[in-house]
């Protein structure tokens, strides 16, 4: 078991993790929406500093991370509930200096994981940065 920077090579698991991850978390996505930010995903890997948890050889979760906002973590769901995700949070809050994160309002697991590893509640915006109608809460420690 390993955190690891992300290499351009692993995009494609990135993109089967937030597949397998979104599928089982975002029961309010609706399938369009899901197909577009599919799609999408891969031109923000770019922009974000990428690093995956790796397990027996294996990426099974990631963040990133830019301007010290979490802009993403996503744990595959053969892996859910496993402290995978804490760890990820940790090494982003400790080594990457995050101080915020935005997360799906719908998304009531996500929600209570943040708020339960001190992150607070500050705004709200009532669409996502793509502008469509999904409310975005805006969290800080």
């Amino acid at each position: 078991m390993m955190i690891r920077r992300i290499e351009e090579k692993d995009y494609q698991d990135l993109k089967d993790i937030w597949e397998s991850s979104v599928k089982s978390t975002h029961d309010f996505l609706k399938q369009e929406d899901f197909e577009f930010y599919k799609e999408n995903l891969p031109n923000y890997f770019p922009h974000v500093t990428l690093f995956g948890f790796e397990f027996e050889n294996q990426l099974v979760g990631f963040v990133g991370v830019a301007e010290k906002n979490l802009e993403m973590l996503f744990i595959h769901n053969d892996f859910r509930r496993k402290g995978i995700g804490k760890l990820l949070l940790e090494f982003s809050i400790k080594e990457l200096e995050v101080k915020s994160v935005d997360v799906n309002k719908q998304n009531q697991q996500a929600v209570d994981f943040y708020l339960s590893q001190g992150f607070a509640i500050v705004s709200l915006s009532e669409k996502d940065g793509e502008g469509k109608s999904y409310p975005i809460l805006h969290l800080s420690l």
